[in-house]
Order: structure tokens, then C-alpha cells, then sequence
């Protein structure tokens, strides 16, 4: 069993930051891709970031010069560091991570969501 646990939402007055962590554990092999999505209220969940084991990064349009992707492959865990936090950027945030198990099978898994609620 594969799981992804976050850490890092709460509540934060707009302009403040936030760094959200996504630890993965289990039987895996190699992780590939590591992503944060969100979703917003009454909205779709979209992707916010992702980031290749490389390192190789893609933001969305709207967090680019704001947010930061990081990884450690040695912990299995990446991390988003959120700046200038605007009260639109209010969303549960889900990490995502596309892995190989032990027998060398694709899988992908989704950690249960952090909070993250910027007041104005």
C-alpha cells in the first residue's frame, strides 16, 4: 500500500506564505512525477504544479513567480512553497505522484488534502 501525506494548510491573511509537505510511503520503486492540484469551491480540481524527478518544472499561469515545486528523492517528498498568497488561491490542495511499485508497474496515488484559506 502506497499512501501520500500532507502537511502544511491553514489559514493565512493574503500577501502571507505557506509551504505545504507530501511525504509518500510504502512499496515503491522509483516515484516519477510529483504534482500539488486544487480545488476550489464548487470547482474543478486543477493542477497547480508539477515537477519531474529530474526536476524539470511546470506552474500554472496563475502561481508562476509565486509558488515553488520542490522534491527530495531521497525522502519521497515534495513540497510547495506559497507566496503572496491571494484570497483566491483559497482551495483544498492535493498532492499527486505517478510511481513505479516494486514489480516495476505504473501506478499513480493521491494524498487526502491539505486546507489552505487565505483571508483578505
Amino acid at each position: 500500500q502506497v499512501q501520500l501525506v500532507e502537511s502544511g494548510g491553514g489559514l493565512v491573511q493574503a500577501g502571507g506564505s505557506l509551504r505545504l509537505s507530501c511525504a509518500a510511503s510504502g512499496r515503491i520503486f522509483r516515484i516519477h512525477n510529483m504534482d500539488w492540484y486544487r480545488q476550489g469551491p464548487g470547482q474543478q480540481r486543477d493542477l497547480v504544479a508539477r515537477i519531474s524527478r529530474g526536476g524539470s518544472t511546470n506552474y500554472t499561469d496563475s502561481v508562476k513567480g509565486r509558488f515553488t515545486i520542490s522534491r527530495d528523492n531521497a525522502k519521497n517528498t515534495v513540497y510547495l512553497q506559497m507566496s503572496s498568497l491571494k484570497p483566491e488561491d483559497t482551495a483544498v490542495y492535493y498532492c499527486h505522484a505517478l510511481f513505479l511499485t516494486l514489480s516495476l508497474t505504473s501506478r499513480e496515488v493521491w494524498g487526502q488534502g491539505t486546507q489552505v484559506t487565505v483571508s483578505s
